[in-house]
């Protein structure tokens, strides 16, 4: 038995030396007040085009978006209800009503409810109290059944409808500070893969790798959201494997991560091989990068988002791969959108309408995958800016330099 007071030397030494890093977000600004005024009144000028007097909002991103109000959802109802004209209400229950006001970051009617009162009717009141409750009530997209079918009950006269045309309306569109807090995310991202790459060893697991990965991303600033680790033949699988995985010489390690700066994402996906990498590692290594360079390059304001993705795929199929999602090839989008959420509308797959515009920010991940062999996937994020996309993080020149 070892002596107890050689124990906390041996966990210190089972730590990464971090010693390196500095936090590099010290430079950031959260979302104030003026930016979420902004936001709100742009969301009542599109429920004014649209003809939608109030907009329902649950807890969940697009609560923070408009309120700054962080809150987890449960039974109990906790949400907003964007008026058409003037400040908006949050309806919580009473005994939270002191904790949800610590993020509230806009002046708002705060209603209250009882544990053995409805909210929905405490919903209506204030819907009844603006005159809006016989018109249209647009409803966000992620909001529960439970909460539209009591507002159906309590307001029968009431049309409600979907609240895309608002919210998709705000959030597809990034401003300024937006676009800051995203940099900075990827920023992170980038420096932290920088420092795990050299340090990854042969006989690491993917949760091994993970974990330095998710150390240097908080000795930087950053809170990690994911990091997703596909070693060899697991790589052919997009989100993974549950089969055993340890580094080893001449396999494929993919390396799919992301953290969060001020609540803003980022989402970056780099490919390598430890050791000598095979030809026909290279080869598709190489048809990935074109590939992402394909959708980069059909990316232009005022096409179809679903465009992106049929660039890819013609690309793809050129080269033999498909066609369509069958493997080997591409089984899944070319990207998604992204901001607070890691995934959000809209997205970059075939048959996608939406109309690129300048704001927008997407994922670029056309991902191609062998089954029984192994997969590759590099994946940078965009945004569009007036001249076109622009990238949050350069992708890489080669197999050999994945990050730069």
């Amino acid at each position: 038995m070892l002596p107890l007071l050689t124990i906390p030397s041996i966990l210190r030494a089972a730590e990464p030396d971090l010693s390196a890093l500095s936090d590099i977000t010290t430079a950031t600004a959260p979302i104030g007040e003026a930016e979420r005024r902004a936001r709100i009144a742009r969301a009542q000028r599109l429920m004014k085009a649209n003809g939608i007097g109030a907009v329902l909002i649950e807890a969940g991103s697009s609560l923070i978006y408009f309120t700054g109000v962080r809150w987890g959802r449960s039974e109990r109802l906790t949400a907003a209800v964007l008026p058409v004209e003037g400040d908006p209400c949050i309806v919580t229950p009473f005994f939270e009503e002191p904790s949800v006001r610590q993020t509230l970051g806009v002046p708002a009617d705060v209603r209250v409810w009882q544990e053995d009162e409805d909210p929905l009717a405490v919903v209506a009141g204030f819907l009844k109290d603006r005159k809006l409750a016989g018109g249209a009530i647009g409803i966000e997209e992620t909001v529960r059944y439970f909460a539209v079918n009591g507002l159906a009950r309590v307001l029968p006269e009431a049309r409600l409808v979907s609240a895309n045309p608002v919210v998709r309306g705000c959030r597809m569109i990034k401003t300024a500070p937006e676009i800051a807090l995203m940099q900075t995310a990827t920023d992170v991202t980038i420096a932290a893969y920088r420092w795990t790459w050299p340090r990854i060893e042969k006989g690491m697991t993917p949760s091994d790798i993970g974990a330095l990965m998710n150390a240097a991303t908080r000795k930087l600033g950053g809170d990690p959201e994911f990091a997703l680790i596909l070693i060899g033949e697991a790589a052919a699988y997009p989100h993974g494997s549950r089969a055993p995985q340890r580094v080893a010489d001449g396999q494929i390690v993919l390396m799919d991560c992301g953290c969060t700066v001020q609540g803003y994402q980022s989402d970056v996906s780099r490919t390598f091989v430890f050791g000598a990498a095979s030809a026909e590692q290279r080869k598709v290594w190489k048809d990935v990068h074109d590939g992402q360079a394909a959708g980069f390059a059909a990316a232009r304001i005022g096409v179809p988002a679903g465009s992106v993705d049929d660039a890819v795929r013609r690309h793809y199929e050129a080269l033999g791969y498909g066609p369509r999602y069958r493997l080997p090839g591409l089984s899944h989008r070319t990207g998604h959108g992204i901001g607070l959420d890691g995934h959000e509308p809209v997205n970059l797959v075939h048959g996608e309408q939406t109309l690129l515009a300048p704001g927008m920010c997407f994922s670029d991940e056309p991902g191609l995958y062998l089954p029984g062999k192994f997969g590759v996937r590099i994946e940078d994020c965009f945004h569009m800016t007036e001249t076109g996309p622009k990238w949050f993080s350069q992708p890489p020149a080669s197999l050999d330099a994945p990050f730069g």
